[in-house]
């Protein structure tokens, strides 16, 4: 089985450089899952721009329908006051993506890619590879190494 095993590795850009050791890799690999983390949060912060713009747009919907039913001096309070609003002081949620994404994302990127480049020769995913051999039946279809190994 050890030799099937040699025999199916991940591809060479999801292999270790030679003499990188057990300990980098893992490193690395939580460097990016860590990264991963922030993309995910990134997703939501734009999920949370996008969505309080609808809101805004809804509610000054909202105030047409109030003045169309009569009720213009609520409107005009709830449109001086809420309508347009900043979320945070001096800020509408397209800044609030805006810093995040020049102050705190990008360098993320700029750091994960640097460990990947420095100490696994720039391979990406080096560490999930490694699981993925580690918890594949050999020779099953559905388990292969690499999108190749099961083409005819």
């Amino acid at each position: 089985m050890a030799g099937d095993r040699e025999k199916e590795l991940p591809s060479a850009e999801h292999q270790a450089p030679p003499g990188v050791d057990d300990r980098t890799v893992e490193a690395v690999g939580k460097i990016t899952e860590a990264l991963e983390t922030c993309e995910r949060a990134r997703g939501h912060l734009y999920a949370f721009h996008q969505l309080t713009g609808s809101a805004d747009i809804k509610l000054g919907e909202a105030l047409s329908s109030l003045r169309e039913a009569g009720h213009t001096e609520l409107a005009d309070r709830i449109e001086t006051e809420l309508l347009g609003r900043n979320v945070l002081p001096g800020r509408w949620t397209f800044q609030i993506v805006e810093e995040y994404d020049d102050d705190y994302w990008s360098l993320f990127r700029a750091f994960e890619r640097e460990a990947r480049d420095q100490l696994l020769g720039g391979r990406r995913h080096v560490f999930e590879a490694r699981m993925k051999q580690d918890e594949r039946t050999i020779g099953l279809p559905g388990h292969e190494a690499t999108p190749d190994e099961g083409a005819p």
